[in-house]
């Protein structure tokens, strides 16, 4: 069986290199004919599908620089079923960093999380590292400060020990907890520029701080993040989101496989999703391994990891 796509720009269909997975995954040959692609294999149904992706990059490549992560992206939509949601959702640059740099969700995953962060009071995700779970949540709190729809950030995490003693780091409580908030100061800076963000953090305007120091508060006109939720109680986790106050919206993230509680713990993380699944106004978001947008090495170690966790299962 033969397919033929034809029109293509002529940019992308000279890119022959970015069509070897395509041929891989569905054991088909792939020609360029000017500005053409040709598809051909014994295997209709496998050609059918391949067009499918090929067409799907191409539709993208308006929009996107198409590089080996976008193929593999695509090659797993086509594969799900969901190629053709994923390209009928709006692809659109929901803030711009200090920079001049446009944020773009980058996965079906991505846009459905920034779609719950618009739209619900409260959103609950979680996901994988590289999944861009902690900086899509303090784009979209930096995207509400700057509208004037809150007034103040508020970032918070549990200041768990994985290895480490608090008691033995040098310095104050500030100082000593600055290591577990420097990913979200780096964010901060990534979003804001180093200037703003030291203006914003001195005036009060935004607050970063360790989750036992939410105890007591009321968090009114704000955008609350709370990462890595992994680590939190059921008690802290209902404690926290007990906190939030009138004009207040919350996003909440963290990361199953990377727990550091004791044995026997229940993650407050999984509690909250389990107790506020169907409650109006609260999204639950779980982003995957093909939500990862790092260096696809970490796709793999993912992919790893996981494997050898379902083989413990199966094993007892």
């Amino acid at each position: 069986m033969v397919e033929r796509i034809d029109d293509c720009r002529s940019d992308i269909v000279s890119v022959g290199t970015l069509f070897n997975k395509v041929k891989s995954e569905y054991n088909v040959s792939i020609e360029v004919d000017g500005n053409s692609v040709v598809i051909n294999g014994d295997n209709n149904l496998m050609v059918l599908r391949a067009k499918e992706a090929i067409s799907g990059l191409l539709e993208l490549s308006d929009k996107n620089e198409i590089d080996p992560m976008l193929v593999d992206y695509v090659i797993f939509l086509e594969n799900t079923g969901k190629l053709e949601e994923f390209l009928q959702m709006k692809d659109e640059v929901f803030f711009t960093t200090y920079s001049g740099r446009p944020l773009k969700a980058k996965t079906l995953g991505q846009r459905f999380y920034i779609d719950a962060l618009k739209r619900s009071e409260l959103v609950i995700c979680s996901g994988p590292a590289g999944s861009g779970k902690t900086f899509l949540g303090v784009a979209m709190a930096v995207k509400a400060f700057r509208n004037k729809e809150v007034s103040r950030i508020i970032l918070t995490r549990p200041a768990v020990e994985a290895g480490e003693k608090l008691g033995f780091l040098p310095g104050d409580i500030a100082e000593k907890v600055n290591p577990y908030m420097r990913p979200i100061y780096d964010a901060l800076i990534a979003l804001l520029g180093q200037e703003n963000f030291e203006k914003y953090y001195d005036k009060g305007l935004i607050e970063v701080s360790p989750l036992a120091f939410m105890r007591g508060r009321n968090l009114d006109d704000a955008y609350v993040l709370l990462d890595e939720a992994q680590n939190t109680t059921v008690d802290q986790m209902m404690m926290f989101l007990t906190r939030l106050g009138m004009n207040c919206r919350a996003c909440v993230c963290g990361d199953f496989t990377q727990i550091d509680l004791p044995r026997g713990v229940v993650s407050g993380l999984y509690d909250s999703m389990d107790v506020l699944k169907g409650v109006d106004g609260v999204s639950l978001i779980s982003l995957g391994e093909a939500d990862i947008v790092r260096n696809p090495l970490v796709q793999r170690i993912v992919r790893a990891y996981a494997d050898r966790e379902k083989s413990k299962t199966e094993d007892s």
